[in-house]
């Protein structure tokens, strides 16, 4: 006899109702989107036009209009268009980034498919890692137009520190404090681009592209131009991944006046440029020069509290990226710190003092904002390029037609690959740092998928319907000593009609194991960020029993009191009695007791197996090392549980046949004689 009973539930609890949670578009929330998203993108005229400048040695006015032009326009295209309008639309359940987009993709018979989104989120992982020491380290150089000996490395190192240190505040707390500081600094940007465009009115004509394709055709170093445009948006990438902190609409929303304000400002930096042309100072930023010299102090004050804010807005990101990677098999089990029950408040302490000690090494590597800029922008126009890939697989999975897609794909590689080609031209002074460091991730991630499915295909199964009637007759064996009330295994089995072979060893072969009623649990963590969900399949009435329980990568993995849920609400339905069975218990009521068995499967370097899986099962026990225990990883109470091993390999190739010795006392030749 079997029954089926599905249960859908909500975040806090496994047996409310569903719902998907929304973001309303409210003043605060606004607010709070200026805090978390735009931080990254709107520090950029804190270098772009410095960068601009620097690339040629005498900038007339043809020059700077054509670079902001090449600025506005990429903003509009890069930006708007292809992430504000498109790819905001393309969530995984409100999350966005990558690896969502690969969620939505990854059951097309592309099978390689995920080398692409792997490639991509190394990249923007990398991109994390310089965000905060480029950003902090051009605020802070703002300091040296007061007094050239100000020591500016120190103060960068103690800042980027305390960037780091923050994060297990949560996002919600962070953003609301951060979104009125983001307000006030948008701005000053709009203000001091008002305040400066009347110095050269003819900056205006930038919003022509005619003037941008001009520049890239007449000029020979475009590439260099091209670098430093590319800065402006560089940030672009990490608002797609924070797509699930604060919701399109939001976004969307927030980034017209955000545009505006950016725009304006390097517009006012342009129009300063061209009306000092003859007279520039070396190495000067634009940024800082457009100011009045009784507003250099806060100014440098309030950028440094911007480009902390911009570190913000890559590590919320890479913290959803990691998070989406573990449900997608590309990287160890992380402990992950649920800052709120609220959506989207999640830490990973190894993810934030991995990428602290990265950004530190970069400030010491490079020391400069000039220095970084090399190293600055490469990494990411990977990730975009990816990007389009996947957003235009998405479009035809949608229904947009072939042709119309192709197009997308087509315009977006052609801008991105002359960034890409101009950036390229930076490795060798930099560049090649974010290319190591996301050379080393996406290493990692396919190591890590390729070792979880090769190690899956050395699984064997056995089907439960076999086992049941075996598992119903144990219980009433008196003879076999009563192990638990309620036996619980985890079981990773694709099916609910399959159990693994080692599994049913332990129960019936390793030591037998007897209890009143036997439960499968498979707990799967699914790539949708707020699913939490259940379903039971009863084998054998009040006997055995499989239970399903999908979980979100948003979702607290908190197994024993999810599944303690399952068994109350069970009660309640008359589908299973835990009462004791010791009489003496039973005749009070009290409840039988509950034990955790879960079977860790070793490789043994004695196993027969080909030299590349053997290299590979290597490395997959050297980077469990880099994740948590399966145990933690669940949030299970370790009091009540058994963790059992077992040979993920059994040597089959035959060897030597060995020989049975005569029996004692027998007669040898001599004795014959």
């Amino acid at each position: 006899m079997r029954f089926i009973i599905m249960s859908t539930s909500g975040p806090d609890n496994i047996c409310s109702a569903s719902s998907r949670h929304t973001h309303p578009v409210t003043a605060l929330a606004l607010l709070v989107t200026l805090g978390i998203v735009f931080g990254d993108i709107g520090t950029s005229p804190l270098y772009v036009m410095k960068a601009i400048t620097g690339a040629t040695s005498m900038p007339d006015a043809d020059y700077i209009i054509g670079a902001v032009s090449c600025v506005i326009w990429t903003l509009t295209l890069q930006t708007t268009l292809k992430y504000v309008v498109v790819a905001l639309r393309a969530d995984n359940h409100g999350e966005g980034g990558i690896l969502a987009l690969f969620a939505l993709l990854k059951h097309i018979s592309r099978p390689k498919l995920y080398i692409v989104a792997v490639i991509g989120a190394a990249a923007l992982i990398a991109d994390g890692v310089i965000t905060p020491a480029m950003t902090v380290t051009s605020a802070l150089e703002g300091l040296s137009i007061i007094s050239p000996d100000i020591p500016v490395l120190p103060l960068v190192i103690i800042v980027i520190t305390g960037i780091f240190l923050m994060q297990r505040a949560g996002t919600a707390r962070i953003g609301k404090l951060f979104g009125p500081f983001m307000l006030v600094w948008f701005l000053m940007l709009g203000v001091l681009g008002i305040c400066s465009v009347g110095l050269a009115p003819r900056i205006f004509l930038a919003f022509n592209p005619w003037y941008a394709v001009k520049l890239l055709i007449h000029y020979p170093g475009w590439f260099l131009i091209l670098g430093a445009v590319f800065l402006c948006t560089t940030g672009a990438e990490a608002l797609y991944s924070d797509l699930g902190h604060c919701g399109r609409r939001n976004i969307t929303i927030s980034w017209i006046f955000v545009k505006a304000m950016l725009i304006l400002n390097y517009l006012g930096q342009g129009a300063w440029i061209i009306a000092h042309a003859g007279n520039l100072p070396s190495g000067a930023n634009p940024f800082y020069t457009i100011m009045p010299s009784w507003m250099v102090i806060p100014g440098v004050i309030i950028s440094t509290g911007a480009a902390i804010i911009a570190s913000q807005a890559l590590l919320s990101g890479s913290f959803t990226i990691f998070s989406e990677a573990m449900n997608l098999g590309l990287w160890p089990r992380q402990r992950i710190v649920y800052s709120s029950p609220l959506k989207g408040q999640l830490y990973i302490p190894a993810v934030n003092w991995s990428l602290l000690a990265g950004c530190l090494l970069t400030v010491l590597i490079f020391r400069t904002s000039s220095g970084m800029e090399a190293a600055y922008g490469l990494a990411i126009t990977v990730t975009m390029l990816m990007t389009t890939v996947l957003l235009s697989l998405y479009l035809v999975h949608r229904g947009v037609s072939r042709w119309v897609a192709g197009c997308f794909a087509a315009f977006f590689i052609i801008i991105e690959g002359a960034f890409f080609v101009a950036n390229a031209f930076k490795f060798m002074h930099g560049g090649w740092f974010t290319i190591l460091i996301a050379g080393i991730v996406a290493a990692v991630m396919m190591v890590w998928r390729a070792a979880l499915n090769v190690r899956r295909g050395f699984i064997e199964y056995r089907r439960l319907d076999e086992l049941a009637p075996i598992l119903s007759d144990m219980r009433h064996d008196d003879t076999i000593p009563q192990y638990a009330s309620n036996l619980i295994y985890f079981s990773n089995s694709p099916d609910t009609d399959l159990v693994e072979s080692k599994l049913a060893y332990s129960l019936l072969n390793k030591r037998p194991k007897r209890a009143d009623h036997y439960w499968i649990l498979r707990p799967q963590f699914t790539d949708e960020p707020d699913t939490l969900t259940y379903s039971v399949k009863v084998l054998v009435p009040q006997t055995v029993f499989v239970v399903t329980l999908r979980m979100g990568f948003r979702v607290m993995p908190r197994i024993n009191v999810y599944f303690r849920q399952i068994v109350n609400r069970m009660v309640a339905d008359g589908l299973v009695d835990i009462t004791s069975s010791h009489p003496s218990l039973r005749s009070r009521g009290l409840p039988g007791d509950f034990h955790f068995i879960i079977l860790h499967r070793i490789f043994s370097p004695s196993s027969e197996c080909h030299p590349s899986v053997r290299r590979l099962m290597n490395l997959h026990s050297l980077l469990r090392r880099l994740g948590i225990s399966d145990e933690e990883a669940m949030g299970l109470d370790t009091s009540g549980l058994t963790v059992e091993t077992a040979p993920l390999i059994i040597n089959t190739a035959p060897g030597r046949c060995i020989e049975p010795e005569p029996p004692t006392g027998s007669l040898g030749s001599d004795d014959k004689k």
